[in-house]
């Protein structure tokens, strides 16, 4: 399967996404193409792996080891709503909010979450995006020093 962006989906995680309804399936394949070219316009990140974790869209940075696992899903329990997971433990989310408190629904310290109808601040979102596929280069700095790590390189 390939997306519009032209990056060829894994079988596994192609699978995963043909089971969500067709109005998800797009918004899920939007996500990810936001985060491959997030990783692209950062150097040093590398390249980004597919995977399937805890059955769900996962891309990690396996080569550089530059970020924390990135997830996208949708729950059958919300249908209007899906989810890009960030690992909980990593501080990521409530960074996220700390910067971004209005313009983001957050799931706890794990996600962002939208609704269907939802216009994505696509900007601030790929600076999240940023900010995971770099936490290991910036998980010791103040997060305020954290999100000047990004601006530079985005």
């Amino acid at each position: 399967m390939v997306n519009k962006s032209n990056i060829p989906i894994k079988e596994e995680v192609a699978a995963v996404f043909n089971l969500y309804p067709k109005k998800i399936k797009s918004k899920l394949l939007f996500l990810r193409r936001l985060i491959y070219e997030t990783a692209t316009s950062i150097e040093g990140v590398g390249e980004i792996e597919e995977a399937l974790k805890w059955g769900e869209a996962s891309y990690l940075t396996p080569k550089s080891k530059s970020g924390s696992t990135i997830r996208i899903a949708w729950k059958e329990s919300q249908k209007e709503q899906y989810s890009i997971f960030f690992k909980c433990t990593a501080n990521l989310v409530p960074a996220f909010k700390e910067k971004f408190p209005q313009k983001f629904n957050f799931g706890g310290n794990r996600s962002i979450d939208f609704n269907l109808n939802d216009d994505i601040p696509v900007k601030e979102l790929k600076q999240c995006i940023a900010l995971a596929l770099t936490y290991h280069l910036n998980k010791k700095l103040k997060t305020p020093d954290r999100w000047k790590m990004i601006e530079k390189i985005t």
